[in-house]
């Protein structure tokens, strides 16, 4: 039976185009479980998969799509069984193995997690990759001792996916939290969200650049890197921790060692790809408490398969804000 999937190809010249085709279910790649998908998210590795950047898809042709959710159509994994509700971020899935741009996808049992009790498909791949990522961060950050009242949390990228996830969250477990954008028009938005304050991407770049700078901020969730996740180091108050999620402003760092052995500051990695099963199980568990999908609704655009490869020049141009939903149907 044939369903239908945005394949991506390169051809001779290195080329890189997708198109929306039908596909026979015996062409999937190796698995324990067969889902049919409802929903995936669009995030900004999968505009890089779309595209041929980064390097991230080696083998061609190619399913993209790093997360999505829907029903268990068949197992040979004892843990699940067929209609059974499920979710998958990370673990390379498209990137390596064909991924959610599909109506159909088949994976490892070891990289599906159950659908919490609370989320439906669709609030789940609202969430998705870049609510995980939220929740891991925030819940990193936590474990470094931060908590509501201690002062200003930064988030930058705040328009993004992880940004707005992590402005909303934030927001709901007490914390004040400031938004940094470089897209200015957004601002009512994201206080709509949760922010308490906004800062714009050109006025925090255009302030005087020292080795260390006045104490600003409790803690941050840096989306961007680069330049950004440089100066804000320096911002930090005694003790702050950073928590590092994303490069689209770049992979260099810029810094010093003084926010670190005069502020005592903390920089840490956050990962959702490889995040164990505790891990992440825990963290879906948490959003399930906490999201409210008719707060978050403004941020979500759904788009079709036939519309992602114009979502990827978007999303890597900086122009998509909040969400992209994509329904494969």
């Amino acid at each position: 039976m044939s369903f239908r999937a945005l394949v991506t190809e390169r051809d001779d010249a290195g080329a890189v185009s997708s198109t929306v085709r039908q596909i026979e279910e015996s062409a999937l790649p190796p698995g324990d479980v067969v889902v049919d998908i409802a929903w995936a998210g669009f995030n900004y590795k999968d505009g890089l998969c779309l595209t041929g950047g980064g390097g991230l898809v080696r083998n061609y042709p190619h399913v993209a799509g790093v997360d999505f959710s829907g029903t268990v159509r068949s197992s040979s994994d004892p843990r699940y069984q067929e209609g059974q509700e499920v979710l998958l971020t990370g673990w390379r899935v498209g990137e390596v193995h064909w991924g959610g741009f599909s109506q159909r996808a088949r994976v490892k049992g070891d990289w599906l997690v159950p659908l919490p009790k609370g989320l439906s498909l669709r609030d789940a791949m609202v969430l998705g990759t870049a609510g995980l990522t939220a929740m891991l961060a925030i819940d990193r950050l936590e474990a470094a001792g931060a908590k509501p009242g201690d002062g200003d949390v930064l988030v930058t990228g705040g328009a993004g996916g992880v940004g707005s996830h992590a402005i909303f969250l934030l927001g709901k477990l007490g914390y004040s939290v400031t938004a940094l954008s470089g897209r200015p028009e957004l601002e009512a938005g994201l206080r709509e969200l949760g922010a308490s304050a906004f800062l714009a991407r050109d006025a925090f770049l255009a302030e005087p650049d020292k080795p260390l700078e006045s104490s600003r901020w409790a803690a941050a969730i840096d989306n961007v890197g680069g330049a950004i996740l440089g100066k804000l180091l320096k911002q930090m108050r005694y003790g702050g921790a950073v928590a590092s999620v994303g490069n689209a402003g770049g992979i260099a760092l810029e810094t010093n060692v003084l926010p670190f052995i005069l502020r005592a500051v903390t920089l840490m990695g956050i990962d959702s790809v490889m995040q164990s099963a505790e891990a992440r199980i825990a963290a879906w568990q948490r959003l399930a408490g906490l999201f409210e999908a008719e707060r978050y609704a403004p941020q979500v655009e759904e788009v079709g398969l036939e519309a992602l490869s114009d979502a990827a020049k978007r999303i890597l141009a900086g122009q998509v804000s909040g969400r992209l939903l994509v329904r494969p149907a």
